[in-house]
């Protein structure tokens, strides 16, 4: 068994010997009981400038090869969303192209006829977050000057979506947040691009812990409050809703919120800490799901998923569980900084050359905290050669003076 020394809480070390690989069945047919996108991260050059206010510069071949990844798994994509670094690293010029690119790989894909994908189109494949991150929140006018700025703005994004092929999924926004002054300024702004929209598509609701610039969004700090203008929003246009993504992390909520909607309109659960159960479902509803913790667990949510097509709901549900400490972990507080957990997860399994994230976020978490991913990531058999792995974390541990 391959082994190597961790950090301890206490500031020693430890032997920790990893377990054998786990192998993670490919789909043979597409999922069907539940649909699932898992949002994935992009991959800088290792050479560029990666720090703090500098341009993003993408690994495209990496980047790519990451999303061909989760399509051979039959998930689909969320691209160009937090996971991906928006408003945290990945400026909109880097996700216009990165958006575009993922377009046309979703359609060489579906053109390809894969057992996985068969009858899936591009929209199924990926869905791209549409939001407003081009502007500059502090030269925005108050007042109807603004709102129309934030409105233009997602009409510009959409455009770029649309054209490209994937499925709009309409980002929560820090410039209206900024902005409006209630819950009519959200719905005036959320109906006028629902109007104009010619697919059904995903509205995106992030809750602080993802980002705290989104406090008070849907015109109240008042979840319920809230919740009572977002329902308002989607029942007045059901027909242009395809799901509604929902990140609050609050699991009681979620549940509430799924059994309200109109019929037809998915729930696509954004809860990394309760996804087992949400998916899971109860004897009435289920969640599908758009998560960021897919990425990072892509091959062990595809067997879940395959259970479930396989009417074994309670062996996918054991799946999805097995999975949940390494959930919790990547996403604990301050929880804007999971990002860096699924970057460190796809350094160790390989998929990309250097353990970096655009906007210098690798050092988004401590040694201990990564030392703790790596551990629970090889418990839920998620390291997918654990000599890599293990030789990968023993350079970094070493590079950071542990053991030293």
């Amino acid at each position: 068994m391959t082994s190597l020394i961790l950090p301890t809480d206490d500031g020693g070390t430890r032997e920790y010997r990893l377990q054998a690989a786990t192998s993670w069945a490919k789909p043979t047919a597409p999922l069907t009981a539940r649909r699932a996108y898992a949002a994935a991260h992009v991959i800088p050059e290792v050479a560029a400038d990666n720090t703090p206010g500098a341009p993003a510069q993408l690994d495209w071949d990496a980047t790519l090869a990451y999303r061909h990844e989760l399509w051979s798994y039959g998930l689909g994509v969320a691209d160009a969303m937090d996971t991906a670094q928006r408003g945290m690293g990945l400026d909109w010029a880097a996700t216009q192209q990165l958006i575009k690119r993922t377009g046309a790989e979703a359609a060489s894909v579906v053109a390809t006829g894969n057992a996985a994908i068969t009858g899936k189109s591009v929209r199924d494949l990926v869905s791209c977050g549409a939001g407003t991150d081009q502007l500059d929140i502090t030269a925005l006018p108050e007042g109807a000057a603004g709102i129309q700025a934030v409105i233009d703005a997602y009409r510009e994004q959409i455009a770029v979506v649309s054209e490209a092929g994937p499925k709009v999924i309409l980002m929560a926004s820090r410039a209206l947040a900024k902005v409006a002054n209630g819950a009519d300024d959200y719905l005036h702004v959320y109906s006028t691009l629902l109007q104009e929209v010619d697919q059904p598509v995903i509205l995106h609701w992030l809750g602080t812990m993802f980002d705290p610039a989104l406090a008070g969004y849907w015109g109240s700090d008042d979840v319920s409050v809230a919740t009572d203008t977002f329902l308002s929003l989607i029942r007045e246009h059901s027909d242009k809703v395809d799901g509604v993504k929902v990140s609050l992390l609050d699991a009681s909520h979620e549940v509430a919120l799924r059994a309200a909607l109109p019929e037809g309109v998915r729930l696509y659960t954004g809860d990394d800490f309760n996804y087992p159960e949400l998916i899971d479902g109860d004897q009435t509803h289920h969640s599908d799901a758009l998560l960021g913790i897919f990425a990072a667990i892509y091959p062990a949510a595809s067997v879940a998923l395959q259970k479930y097509d396989a009417g074994q709901g309670t062996e996918g549900r054991a799946i999805l569980d097995s999975t949940r400490e390494l959930g919790k972990h990547i996403f604990s507080a301050p929880t804007f900084y999971y990002k860096t957990g699924i970057a460190f997860m796809s350094w160790l399994n390989g998929k990309q050359p250097g353990f970096q994230m655009v906007g210098g976020l690798h050092s988004g978490r401590s040694v201990l905290h990564l030392a703790k991913t790596f551990e629970l990531a090889d418990q839920a058999g998620l390291l997918k050669d654990p000599s890599l792995a293990a030789f990968r974390m023993s350079d970094f541990l070493r590079i950071n003076g542990v053991g030293a």
